[in-house]
């Protein structure tokens, strides 16, 4: 594979990506709330295990105790 072959596939996915993007902004909530429920249904027809993952509000709280402490100076 050359680098101009390269640069040519990832131009085309680039674009590929921007046109789902415009999809997905032109999509009515309907759509939206229809493809999650669609997704949800999916995992619990499958069995699938929803794990709670507490370490992204670990994060969060993190940031905000950062944030509180630069604004009090």
């Amino acid at each position: 594979m050359e680098v101009g072959d390269i640069r040519f596939y990832k131009e085309r996915w680039k674009a590929v990506e921007e046109i789902e993007r415009q999809e997905l902004r032109a999509m009515s909530l309907e759509d939206h709330w229809r493809k999650i429920n669609a997704i949800a249904r999916f995992a619990i027809e499958t069995g699938m295990q929803h794990e709670v993952d507490n370490s992204e509000m670990e994060i969060i709280l993190r940031w905000a105790k950062i944030k509180e402490h630069y604004e009090t100076g």
